[in-house]
């Protein structure tokens, strides 16, 4: 069939697709399966071109408003999430060369990635609970946009979101004019204040690893999370529209990407996990523990350096004003410990990268463990610093013992930067992208060039 042809039959053309068209990505799924994902407010899913074959993209959820369910916040600050949008899929031919959905040529992943943007955190805070209204129309007060801008200039190979991509849960006050009229709640406005504009520079220049935090969970944002950026096909039992599911909906199987032949992105949800140790005969501990058997398995990989990704801080530190940092992530500890003693990690896991805790760490151990990152500084309000010099004798987890940190609570995000004994370097970059410090790792080691406290430029 002509391209003309397959234009008509495929529903009209580049121009038509395009006015319907709000964004369009590529996320990178389990296997390596590199998925192509279309919001329009068309009634009917676009064509897509694969290299050079035309296809119908498949519907992954039509429009709804689902019945307002039970959410983090009180009912009378709550409403339906409303989804105005067609969400639709494809899953690109292995060895694909390109895709086009209208005239939006859309990257695949490469088979060598040389750099990796990493980056969490990154929606726009109003939670009447916290009092937090961030002036989302302000861009010093909500930088995500600049942050996208710096980031998709450094003309990245892959990026990896580490969670918490919507933060606008409730409606901001009418006299606070930095965030007076913005989108709430959890349908399609606040989606795309938060992500899908802002980051839209981001999403055409490559493709996305995309973990899930907190703020995606069945009572937050989990009905946009599962209508637009889980990989697994959409299944009405865990989309988070009925309370009665949750159980189902806030836990996914972990899996694997591969980074070249040497390294594998091991994503994990935590989205659920609270903060104290769990019992062994709490049935979030069995569940936990079934996906940290999969982790062992998946890092099992002989000669694959696997990098660690999840939303909760493990073994590192989140900073409390006036007080020693408090410890990773106790609910996550308690079942690792049962598979991994000491260790908590695989032996394959060699890195570890989180969000979570909003601020940068780069956290080098003399006990062994994993190299440990915090990129959660993408947008949302900004933590307290630590104390400089890093308080003495503070661990993050027992037996996991820290030689040295890098940290600030300055906004920007990460870059990995792929060399040419096959390690990776790990930058530290301003929201202007500008170098703060650069990391290189040997093993389980990192190496900064800068610690302690990274003043911004």
């Amino acid at each position: 069939m002509g391209a003309s042809l397959a234009v008509a039959a495929c529903g009209g053309s580049d121009s038509n697709v395009d006015a319907g068209l709000k964004a369009a990505w590529v996320v990178v799924g389990s296997n390596n399966q590199a998925i192509v994902r279309v919001i329009t407010t068309d009634a009917s899913c676009p064509e897509i071109r694969d290299g050079a074959s035309y296809a119908a993209m498949t519907l992954r959820a039509a429009p709804a408003t689902p019945a307002q369910r039970p959410t983090a916040s009180a009912a009378a600050d709550s409403k339906p999430s409303v989804f105005p949008v067609t969400a639709c899929e494809y899953n690109a031919s292995a060895g694909s060369s390109s895709v086009m959905v209208g005239s939006r040529s859309l990257p695949l992943p490469k088979q060598t990635p040389q750099r990796v943007v990493v980056l969490a955190d990154t929606g726009c805070r109003l939670k009447k609970a916290d009092n937090a209204w961030q002036a989302c129309s302000d861009s010093d007060a909500w930088p995500f946009p600049e942050i996208a801008a710096s980031a998709a200039a450094m003309k990245p190979d892959l990026v990896l979101h580490i969670g918490d991509y919507h933060y606008r849960e409730n409606a901001c006050p009418a006299d606070i004019a930095g965030c007076k009229d913005s989108p709430w709640g959890y349908g399609w406005d606040a989606w795309q204040a938060d992500l899908f504009k802002p980051a839209a520079p981001l999403m055409v220049a490559a493709p996305w690893i995309m973990v899930r935090g907190n703020h995606e969970e069945c009572a937050r944002a989990g009905q946009g999370w599962f209508r637009f950026l889980d990989t697994q096909p959409f299944d009405a039992k865990r989309s988070c529209d009925d309370p009665a599911n949750d159980g189902l909906g806030n836990f996914s199987d972990p899996y694997a990407v591969a980074v070249g032949a040497d390294t594998q992105v091991i994503v994990f949800d935590s989205s659920k996990a609270g903060r104290a140790a769990l019992p062994a005969s709490d049935p979030q501990f069995a569940r936990y523990l079934q996906q940290f058997q999969a982790v062992n398995r998946l890092a099992a990989k002989v000669g694959v350096n696997s990098i660690f990704t999840n939303h909760h801080p493990i073994l590192a530190f989140a900073p409390l004003a006036g007080a020693a940092p408090a410890a990773g992530n106790a609910a996550l500890q308690s079942v690792m410990q049962s598979l991994n003693p000491t260790a908590y990690y695989p032996a394959g896991v060699k890195t570890a990268i989180h969000g979570h805790v909003h601020d940068f760490q780069a956290i080098n151990f003399s006990s062994g463990h994993p190299a440990t990152f915090v990129s959660g500084n993408g947008g949302d309000n900004l933590d307290v610093n630590f104390a400089d010099p890093f308080p003495a004798g503070i661990s993050p987890a027992p037996g996991a013992i820290i030689d040295k940190i890098a940290h600030t609570s300055s906004f920007g995000f990460m870059v990995m930067d792929r060399q040419s004994n096959g390690a990776w370097a790990y930058k530290a970059y301003t929201r202007k992208g500008l170098l703060l410090t650069t990391c290189l790792q040997n093993g389980n080691n990192i190496n900064c060039d800068k610690t302690g406290y990274l003043a911004p430029n």
